[in-house]
């Protein structure tokens, strides 16, 4: 989603874009931790099988 972001404020110089990439860029750590407590989760789940 960066990436796409970042491409279209690169094209398009729109500071809405930007403002959005930074916002996007803030929250990924967030993001990241939250997806791996979810594997952990789901790694416990299939050991428990």
């Amino acid at each position: 989603m960066i990436d796409f972001t970042w491409k279209l404020f690169s094209q398009t110089g729109n500071i809405e874009t930007y403002l959005l990439l930074k916002e996007l860029e803030q929250r990924e750590p967030d993001l990241s931790e939250q997806g791996h407590q979810d594997e952990q989760g789901v790694s416990s789940f299939d050991t428990n099988l």
